[in-house]
């Protein structure tokens, strides 16, 4: 069972992941009514860096010996997957809620899929295009269900499809910059989760300092104890485990395989969905399996 677990730890690892982004996305949606995209995206951010930190000091981890080229690898993929691609994700949240938002999510391995043709001369097979299709089939099919229900207005529907789409490219493109660092190099998973919110993190500060915005008053929301806990919570499962487990799987398994597991996301919330009273009809629950298997075949086929 040990050995079982040892040759598939990147594909456990990348389910884990999977598994606590959906816990963290329910917990993200209660916060995001409460402070901005950008303010959460900032808050998970510093506290995330904090405890690797910590982990990093409690491990005796020393600062691991690579070139500088990986170093600005990790450091573009954090400030393009983090500090744009979760703040569009956090709108989405907020536009389309947790389970919406999630099955969007699924369209990050196709996109990695078309970014790796176009950029690393990867070929994909008639199988992997006809995945492609699926994956995207499965979530408009279900995402369109929001607008002909009228649960939610137009205009804040194509907010979240728009951010959406944006955050699941972003993801894309980090996904791929981190594995190249990784599969290259001896850096460990944890020093690349720190590098790459370090950069997302000092991104969004910077950018918030350009556009002279008051970070005090961004965070006012977080003088509220049970906000503030939320969101820690959150940050713990989603970020700092979430992305620490990701990292693990881009190092131990293919970037395809990696992230077809990681965005299994939309079936592990829909019971949490369900459970906290959330409908949902089972067109949703057979769109999420049509995107679902669309993945499957897509990385079956590459």
């Amino acid at each position: 069972m040990f050995d079982y677990l040892t040759n598939f730890r990147g594909e456990f690892a990348a389910l884990l992941a999977a598994f606590f982004w959906s816990l963290a996305s329910v917990v993200y949606s209660q916060a995001g009514h409460k402070i901005s995209a950008i303010g959460l995206n900032l808050v998970k951010g510093i506290i995330a860096i904090s405890l690797l930190l910590l982990t990093v000091w409690v491990r005796g981890s020393l600062f691991p010996n690579v070139g500088l080229v990986t170093i600005v690898l990790l450091i573009i993929s954090g400030i393009i997957g983090i500090a744009i691609g979760d703040s569009a994700y956090f709108t989405t949240l907020k536009c389309l809620g947790p389970r919406q938002a999630l099955l969007m999510e699924t369209l990050a391995p196709p996109f990695t899929a078309i970014l790796a043709f176009i950029f690393f001369q990867e070929r994909l097979t008639l199988f992997a295009w006809l995945g492609i299709l699926l994956t995207v089939f499965g979530v408009a099919w279900v995402v369109t269900e929001q607008v002909s229900d009228n649960t939610m207005g137009l205009t804040n529907w194509r907010r979240g499809l728009l951010f959406g789409l944006l955050a699941e490219v972003c993801q894309a493109v980090g996904i791929l910059l981190s594995h190249l660092a990784l599969t290259q190099t001896e850096i460990s998973p944890l020093w690349s989760t720190l590098l790459r919110l370090f950069g997302g993190t000092v991104m969004l500060l910077l950018w918030l300092l350009v556009k002279g915005q008051n970070v005090t008053l961004l965070l006012k929301p977080l003088r509220s104890k049970r906000t503030f806990a939320v969101i820690g919570l959150a940050t713990f499962l989603g970020t700092y485990l979430g992305i620490w487990l990701q990292q693990t799987a881009l190092k131990f398994t293919a970037a395809g395989v990696a992230q077809a597991l990681s965005s299994t996301s939309p079936i592990f919330v829909l019971p949490i969905a369900i459970s906290l009273g959330d409908r949902v009809s089972v067109r949703g629950i057979f769109g999420a399996m049509i995107a679902i298997a669309g993945i499957v075949l897509l990385f079956q086929g590459s």
